[in-house]
């Protein structure tokens, strides 16, 4: 059995369903999202990725990819449907997302989310060594943290919630609120997106385990645990060099030829999931090519939305109303070979995703509600000339980074057709202007000084964070979203 003193853990491994004949894995790697953010840290540091392969059955044995080593934990299809399907997609992901979509509530997804927790802390255990550090990932696994501190008290335990936490109001409908608390505050160091995330934390906490708790700190068990806020991103150096290759640049032209070389295009990058707002986009854009302030042969809208969850009864019928109103909207405004929305489903490559951020004049990220939305810092990140102007709902996290986007209330259709036919009609010099103040953001906040942030935080004198910060010193790293820790020591979470 090989030992880790890096040991991830999420839902799925980051890898693609298919494996070649020779048996060789690559990194499934999909617009924004986990394995986006991790992967750049992950080749460079030796380590294991406890997760799920994809399918039903007994685990697979995999091979290492880029010298991390897989370790697959199998799953029933009653595990799918009761935990993956049923409580984290169909019970969490909608209450953490304001309830866009009324969550559902069943004791045996419940009971099936505790079965798989305890598989996945058992996996986690058996392959980190003495004193690892194990960082578990996401909503999947709120109960890991716990149950692998009482299997392993050794290790160092840090939990990420990458998706928005709710409001106490919201949260505290949960059936199993207590439970799932208490499964979180088994980590060392638990991170959110946004300081208002740790708040509500800290609050329900407070409320429901009646225990000592402020924004930064929690007492339980004589321990402190310690919160916070580390903004996810992403790695930019790899976007920029990547978009500035000749050969994505001469694919960007082709795809403007082939879109008919519009004045404006106009691109969105989605999983198709309720919270992207996707339907509330669709009927904007149908208002203003209804109005003439948008015409087709001006300007065209490229929406990818790649399936998501297609098992999950509410994400059918979304597809459907999406697929529906597109055709519409392609009806009544679209001449032959000029459609008002090109609709794409597949998942792209990077070169090609890349080639596509390259094209667009105006990416328009506006979900109802997202934790972070990497998407739009992609975008961001692969406009190497200054160009393009970023359409950016305000209740995306990457809303509090980059502010010189042209925010929008999504939910508010006029002031989005309003932002659109700004980002649409902005000036060069105040398009210009903003992004490079976004560049340069992302130049400074890029995955590896999230990483660096959130595991100094966790494990600072450990031999993990000094092969990370390559001689930084980890005492003079800032926190996103902590105040400035340059001149005082960070505390050890054990440290009280």
């Amino acid at each position: 059995m090989r030992h880790s003193s890096l040991v991830v853990v999420a839902n799925r491994l980051p890898i693609d369903d298919s494996i070649a004949p020779d048996g060789a894995c690559e990194w499934r790697r999909t617009p924004g999202g986990l394995v986006s953010a991790l992967h750049p840290l992950l080749r460079h540091t030796p380590a294991t990725w406890v997760g799920w392969a994809g399918g039903t059955g007994p685990a697979p044995t995999l091979p290492d990819v880029d010298g991390v080593h897989m370790r697959a934990v199998p799953l029933t299809a009653e595990d799918l449907r009761d935990h993956y399907e049923g409580f984290a997609n169909s019970t969490l992901w909608p209450l953490y997302h304001d309830a866009v979509e009324q969550p559902e509530h069943h004791r045996r997804w419940w009971e099936a989310y505790q079965r798989v927790n305890r598989r996945f802390a058992e996996a986690a255990a058996e392959v980190a060594e003495p004193g690892a550090v194990v960082w578990v990932q996401d909503y999947h696994l709120h109960l890991l943290p716990g149950l692998l501190r009482a299997m392993r008290p050794d290790l160092r335990i840090g939990f990420f919630l990458h998706v928005p936490f709710p409001p106490p109001e919201l949260f505290m409908q949960l059936p199993r609120r207590a439970e799932l608390l208490r499964g979180m505050l088994g980590a060392d160091l638990i991170g959110f997106q946004r300081v208002q995330a740790a708040h509500n934390f800290a609050q329900l906490v407070a409320k429901v385990l009646s225990l000592p708790a402020t924004d930064r700190r929690i007492g339980v068990d004589g321990r402190v645990v310690r919160i916070g806020a580390f903004p996810v991103s992403i790695d930019t150096a790899e976007m920029a060099a990547l978009a500035a290759r000749p050969d994505v640049a001469a694919r960007a032209q082709r795809l403007r030829q082939d879109l008919g070389r519009p004045e404006r295009v106009i691109l969105s990058v989605d999983r198709m999931d309720y919270t992207k707002g996707i339907e509330q986009r669709l009927k904007a854009y149908s208002e203003l090519l209804a109005s003439g302030h948008v015409k087709v042969r001006d300007t065209v809208l490229v929406q990818v939305a790649v399936p998501s969850r297609e098992r999950v009864g509410q994400y059918q019928i979304l597809r459907e109303r999406v697929e529906r109103e597109v055709g519409r909207i392609n009806g009544e405004f679209g001449r032959v070979g000029e459609p008002a929305i090109h609709y794409l489903t597949q998942p792209f490559d990077r070169a090609e995703l890349a080639a596509l951020y390259r094209v667009a004049d105006v990416m328009a990220v506006t979900p109802l509600r997202d934790g972070m939305n990497l998407v739009a810092k992609e975008y961001v990140a692969a406009r190497v000339d200054d160009t393009g102007a970023l359409l950016l709902s305000e209740f995306a996290g990457t809303a509090a980074e980059l502010s010189q986007a042209y925010l929008v209330n999504p939910h508010d259709l006029e002031g989005l057709k309003e932002g659109l036919l700004a980002a649409l009609h902005a000036a060069p010099a105040d398009v210009s202007r903003r992004m490079r103040a976004m560049r340069a953001h992302l130049h400074e906040h890029d995955i590896r000084a999230w990483a660096r942030s959130y595991l100094s935080a966790l494990d600072e004198t450990g031999p993990l964070v000094r092969r990370l910060v390559s001689g930084t010193d980890a005492a003079s790293i800032t926190v996103p979203g902590q105040p400035d820790r340059s001149a005082t020591r960070v505390e050890h979470p054990s440290g009280g």
